[in-house]
């Protein structure tokens, strides 16, 4: 799954590709953000543990394998 994190006062946001189940991932990250002074770690498919300061963390974003994803050009 795809997994893309805001940042307070960073244009770009963090995209991770990691494996296990969406419920375990949102588990993990909702418990990180609800401490005080927690870290939000996660380890992407390539093994790299990435950590983020939870009060620090402006969105999450999960978006499970096998989302539909669109490509191309619509009619408005």
């Amino acid at each position: 799954m795809e997994i893309r994190i805001g940042v307070v006062h960073t244009p770009k946001e963090i995209s991770l590709e990691i494996e296990g189940s969406v419920a375990d991932v949102k588990q993990s990250i909702a418990q990180a953000l609800s401490a005080d002074d927690g870290v939000l770690w996660l380890t992407d498919k390539q093994g790299r543990e990435i950590g983020i300061p939870a009060d620090r963390v402006a969105y999450v974003e999960v978006e499970p394998e096998g989302a539909s994803k669109r490509v191309g050009f619509a009619r408005s």
